[in-house]
């Protein structure tokens, strides 16, 4: 992949977005609103830029929706590699307006894939499934504080929370539920998934949602992008210990669960047990089952058959 000739960094806060061009240097300012975005827009493609910016959730969805529309090559860049070129670069003030030029010389630098556009059912899910999962860990705290000693005033409200969050959970799932098994796009993939064993609605809905590269990455990619994958701790003739790091976790802890569960039954049965009387620690099977299911699943997406052992 050729490098861009010009590249405009754009760094994204809740109000604003700094821009930097590079090479010309040029920098400018614009409000993180409909508006701003279509003055960046118009920016970009007037200098026939290619456009770096750091994934900062919620700040970054509308601008990236509205470039996809444009028709502008972008890269959402993970801020983690995005803060460790800034190191290796120089870059030691953090403002910004040197973030901005930072992603810049990122860009112009690296070979950076530019964003795919996502399917719109699948940003919806998504949606769907982030506020799912916002409203369980809701429910968590207020389990926990029902625990604790209280007065029975006290103790009524929590429970009346807690059947208000159940409700909303309730209706999260009918939602998710009927977006997968109607929507053409979904309606095939929330079939292969849930072929295999230990994968639920619950589990499919996340991997449909965080995972739209399953079934066009080769095993090893795929299992890097989930953060299952062992990686590689050696030097001259020492041989570290291999451990998972980075990923996606919402993606590792569905799998994780979804483990838990292809270990009782099922092909992944006679594995699991295998590992326990080699020695290996109950968590460490867990994760080898968690990224051998992904594999799988990843290989019958690509196949488009349902899983086979």
């Amino acid at each position: 992949m050729s490098l861009p000739s010009c590249v405009v960094g754009i760094d994204i806060s809740k109000s604003f977005l700094d821009c930097f061009l590079h090479p010309a240097g040029t920098v400018r300012r614009f409000g993180n609103d409909s508006q701003g975005h279509q003055a960046l827009i118009g920016f970009v493609a007037k200098h026939q830029a290619f456009g770096v910016l750091e994934a900062t959730g919620p700040y970054d969805r509308a601008l990236c929706r509205r470039l996809h529309q444009a028709g502008s090559a972008f890269h959402r860049a993970n801020p983690r590699k995005a803060r460790q070129f800034a190191r290796a670069a120089g870059f030691l003030a953090k403002t910004d307006r040197v973030d901005a030029r930072m992603l810049a010389l990122y860009g112009a630098t690296m070979s950076l894939a530019p964003e795919a556009a996502p399917d719109a059912a699948r940003q919806v899910l998504r949606t769907l499934v982030e506020r799912r999962d916002q409203l369980v860990a809701m429910r968590k705290s207020e389990r926990i504080r029902l625990a604790q000693p209280h007065c029975e005033d006290i103790e009524e409200s929590l429970r009346q929370m807690m059947d208000v969050l159940d409700r909303q959970i309730a209706a999260l799932d009918a939602r998710i539920n009927t977006l997968v098994t109607h929507v053409e796009t979904l309606v095939a993939d929330q079939a292969i998934l849930r072929s295999a064993p230990g994968i639920g609605l619950q589990t499919a809905s996340v991997l449909l949602a965080y995972m739209p590269e399953l079934g066009s990455r080769d095993r090893r990619a795929i299992a890097a992008l989930a953060g299952l994958a062992p990686i590689a701790c050696d030097s001259g003739a020492m041989r570290g210990k291999r451990s998972i790091w980075g990923g996606r976790k919402r993606v590792r802890d569905a799998l994780y669960m979804a483990a838990l569960a292809a270990c009782r039954s099922g092909p992944f049965k006679g594995i699991s047990q295998a590992m326990r009387y080699a020695g290996k620690p109950p968590k460490l099977v867990l994760i080898a089952i968690a990224r051998r299911l992904l594999v799988a699943l990843n290989a019958a997406m690509r196949d488009r058959k349902p899983f086979q052992a």
